[in-house]
């Protein structure tokens, strides 16, 4: 039996095939077979189509440069050809089909044919497409916020410059003449407006976080051993104790991770009982598509009610003279993982203090703004 005929039998199995239009095509590009997923896709019966020219399917642009011919020719020369454009259907619409082109070939190596195999991927690319738009606009809008934030910070920076001159005026050039009462006032503004300058400096960050799209294998011993060392007068004077061993190389963005864990570990240092040793243990375990790492502390923890609103931007549960900060540090932590294709929670421990848990993705996403 000939292995041209050997090979149409086997096409013969799957004539029946909906979601592919399967073909035999002679040695100058008439069809010679046609299944039932090629009607369903290109809309002819085979009483239709058979002896015709594949020509017939392609889009005028792809007639001027002569694409079927090249298809068949390259794969005469290289043995299959893949493709992806435009086909026209009987109906003369057009979806977006992937074509692989065969040669068929005798016991002598001749070529006697072409096996042609289409899928109708209109859905697919129409969705991709979508996408790609959407991601666009995203990009737009992001650096438009970014731009406006820029800005706006910028803008009420320079109001504070010009309370702080004034302030540093009228103490260097009246300090003698005011009394305890006018030198707290004075006090309480420059507080407030370093306040401020701060909230200002946090929200620049928050806005930045994730304009590096750079990702890197990260060594999370050697990333914590140079925080621990950037930290070491806080730790230090806190008596705290980092334990952490045996974490994972991951994939991600060095400096937003850097300030994820950092934040995470002074928050711990920080929200504690001032008579405790801050005890922080970090420790990491491998699901099947990420890593989730677990920060637990001995501080004051977190009430079950505010679990959720604490990763929200300016939110804090203590007044000031408690606890100094601006409520921002836990909004970047969130903002970091998720930046990432991760998510981040809190949890209480049985005996005293929280667990702050996040996962990190094997394929982190692309950050695209």
């Amino acid at each position: 039996m000939e292995p041209h005929i050997k090979q149409l039998q086997l096409l013969k199995l799957v004539e029946e095939i909906e979601g592919y239009a399967i073909l035999v095509l002679d040695r100058k590009g008439n069809v010679e077979t046609w299944n039932k997923g090629a009607e369903k896709i290109k809309g002819y019966k085979a009483e239709e189509i058979i002896g015709q020219h594949i020509r017939i399917f392609y889009t005028a642009v792809d007639l001027l440069i002569g694409l079927p011919e090249k298809l068949l020719a390259e794969a005469s020369l290289k043995g299959t050809v893949y493709n992806e454009s435009w086909r026209v259907r009987k109906d003369n619409t057009t979806f977006w089909g992937s074509v692989t082109i065969t040669a068929l070939h005798d016991d002598e190596g001749n070529i006697t044919g072409f096996a042609k195999i289409t899928r109708d991927l209109t859905e697919r690319m129409l969705s991709e497409t979508t996408i790609r738009r959407h991601a666009e606009n995203l990009e737009i809008k992001n650096k438009e916020i970014e731009q406006f934030v820029y800005i706006a910070s910028h803008d009420l920076q320079e109001p504070l410059f010009t309370v702080n001159s004034f302030v540093e005026f009228f103490q260097t050039e009246y300090q003698h003449l005011f009394d305890e009462n006018a030198k707290a006032y004075l006090n309480f503004i420059v507080q407030a407006t370093d306040r401020m300058k701060n909230l200002i400096k946090n929200l620049l960050d928050y806005s930045h976080l994730g304009a590096e799209k750079i990702l890197a294998n990260i060594d999370c011993n050697q990333l914590l051993n140079t925080l621990t060392a950037d930290l070491a007068s806080q730790i230090k004077n806190s008596g705290a104790k980092v334990v952490y061993k045996d974490l994972p190389v991951i994939k991600g963005y060095p400096t937003e991770l850097g300030q994820l864990f950092q934040n995470l570990i002074s928050n711990a240092i920080k929200f504690r009982d001032k008579k405790e040793i801050p005890e922080i243990e970090i420790s990491a375990v491998k699901e099947p598509a990420c890593w989730r790492f677990t920060i637990k502390d001995n501080g004051i923890g977190v009430d079950p009610r505010f679990q959720e609103k604490i990763f929200l931007i300016f939110q804090r549960l203590h007044g000031r003279n408690e606890y100094e900060g601006n409520g921002i540090g836990l909004a970047h932590c969130k903002k970091i993982v998720e930046l990432h294709g991760g998510k981040i929670s809190v949890e209480p421990n049985k005996d005293k203090g929280s667990s702050f848990v996040f996962t990190i993705p094997f394929k982190p996403y692309l950050i695209t703004a």
